[in-house]
């Protein structure tokens, strides 16, 4: 008996240990194949030696542009309320160590500057960040509650993306737990033209949940974990061998990448930040998005048009709530998909699900290639400063199948190059080259560019969009408000962008209807 419960247990442990390789060596291959966890989450460092997170680097009008600022209200703020108080730095520890939490909360100078940054510097983002908190928390409570997971893991989505569902980093990385495109489909993310889970906040939180898991399997410890999740299990490797083995994040914090020692810093700043905010004078923004919100099961393609016209909802307001379907299409015809719809709606919905996915198919749906493939060839130009790990996410494809399909050695892409990519769209055309100023039909029609960038769009014989002149202090958002019917993400995916940088000076169209 002996020798068989050995034998079962040798099995087990040799199943168990096979598992854990394959795993190790998926990541290691993800790691490699997009370069996804070398520095691809700061983008700068201020004087006094803190490296900026993507999500803290853009100023609070530019995320509003892509949060769709129609769903905040004003903050309610007097005088004196709005300075951040003097606090000692015995204050600061005493109060983490009261924080209810089982990921250790150390006090020290790279935490305090981490702190000032949050509280002071980057206050007017921490309270947006606060009033979007109540509409992602509970969810993301919920599912790390589910994982037998710390809750206070849930502040690393803020440290990650400043809880923006469409955040995408230079290097890439989507959603609010910024995954970079191999790492979220090993993990079993649904990422192409149409559909990218990344930035479905509900199955994202799902995925970051198992990978969390599967790293204190490895390490055992959380700041370990954490560090992980910024540069990957093979730079805390290297950055323990180097340490002679020790494994406690303060030991090897220096063989560590330089953003990755300031990651768990800024991690236990913003579990400090965001539950002390009365302390600093911080108020949450208060959000319009329903709390209450229900799902239905889609089987047969929808268009969010179809949705907001036929049932009077604000189209901008299904994209807050379902950021994950990137063309406003639903392709419930391949296989069922979830929606989200505010709850007041859930039951009209299926009532007039026949009356919805009949309205303006024909219209809505005239780009459809029929009996196609779902692959599409598309042409894209390169932008400055537009990176070859970017233009992938874009398309759900990886950096090395671009570089495959054009030949390429290296990640370096020179910018106006023309780019050949072969997208899975479910089988709706493009229609565009995506880069350029210009209209393009798909491959398979046949039909090529015009190869004038500042040539307009025709539709129906008429002109589809204006020109506008970018002015000093000008955002999508702003811009936006000067064109009823027109919202800052219609004009950012008019001008095929996705984030919300603008130059003074730069014509963008303005596009003449939606």
């Amino acid at each position: 008996m002996k020798k068989i419960v050995l034998l079962i247990t040798s099995i087990v442990m040799s199943c168990m240990l096979h598992a854990q390789v394959t795993l190790w060596e998926e990541l290691k291959r993800a790691s490699v194949q997009d370069s996804a966890y070398v520095e691809s989450g700061t983008v700068g460092m201020t004087a006094d030696g803190i490296y900026i997170p993507e999500s803290l680097n853009m100023n609070v009008d530019s995320l509003l542009t892509i949060w769709n600022n129609d769903y905040f209200t004003n903050k309610h703020k007097q005088g004196s309320d709005t300075i951040n108080p003097v606090t000692s730095d015995s204050v600061y520890a005493n109060r983490l160590r009261s924080l209810p939490r089982i990921v250790p909360m150390t006090f020290n100078e790279s935490v305090r500057s981490c702190i000032d940054l949050y509280a002071d510097r980057r206050r007017d983002l921490m309270e947006y960040v606060l009033g979007w908190s109540n509409f992602y928390f509970p969810m993301i409570e919920e599912t790390l509650d589910r994982y037998d997971l710390p809750l206070e893991l849930k502040y690393l989505a803020v440290v990650e993306s400043a809880l923006n569902p469409t955040a995408c980093s230079r290097m890439g990385a989507s959603g609010i737990w910024q995954f970079m495109l191999p790492t979220g489909k090993i993990y079993g993310l649904e990422i192409n033209s149409l559909v990218d889970e990344r930035r479905d906040p509900v199955k994202s939180t799902e995925a970051a949940c198992r990978y969390f898991k599967d790293m204190y399997t490895i390490y055992g410890d959380w700041h370990l974990v954490i560090a992980s999740y910024n540069c990957g299990p093979g730079n805390v490797n290297k950055a323990i061998s180097r340490a002679k083995g020790k494994r406690d994040f303060w030991q090897i914090y220096p063989y560590l990448p330089a953003e990755t020692r300031i990651y768990v810093p800024l991690f236990i700043a913003v579990n400090y930040v965001m539950s002390y905010y009365h302390e600093h004078n911080l108020y949450p923004a208060e959000i319009n998005l329903p709390l209450s919100t229900d799902t239905v099961i889609i089987n047969r393609e929808i268009h969010f048009d179809q949705i907001a016209e036929v049932m009077k909802i604000d189209k901008s307001q299904l994209r807050a709530l379902n950021p994950q379907y990137r063309r406003d299409i639903v392709p419930g015809h391949s296989k069922p998909y979830v929606l989200q719809l505010p709850a007041a709606h859930a039951y009209g919905f299926v009532e007039l699900e026949d009356t919805i996915a009949s309205y303006r198919a024909d219209e809505l749906f005239a780009n459809k290639v029929k009996n196609a493939s779902s692959q599409e060839k598309i042409r894209h130009k390169v932008k400055p400063g537009e990176s070859l790990q970017a233009i992938a996410n874009q398309y759900g494809v990886t950096s090395a199948q671009i570089k495959r399909w054009n030949g390429m050695k290296s990640n370096k892409v020179a910018t106006g190059r023309m780019l050949t990519i072969y997208a899975d769209n479910g089988g709706y055309a493009l229609n565009k080259t995506v880069g350029s100023n210009t209209s393009t039909a798909s491959a398979s029609s046949g039909n090529k560019t015009t190869g004038k960038s500042n040539s307009p769009i025709k539709s129906s014989g008429n002109d589809s969009y204006t020109t506008y002149k970018v002015r000093s202090g000008d955002s999508f958002y702003t811009i936006a408000k000067n064109y009823p019917g027109i919202s800052a993400q219609d004009i950012m995916e008019f001008n095929n962008v996705s984030n919300s940088s603008l130059k003074v000076g730069q014509t963008i169209r303005i596009p003449k209807g939606v």
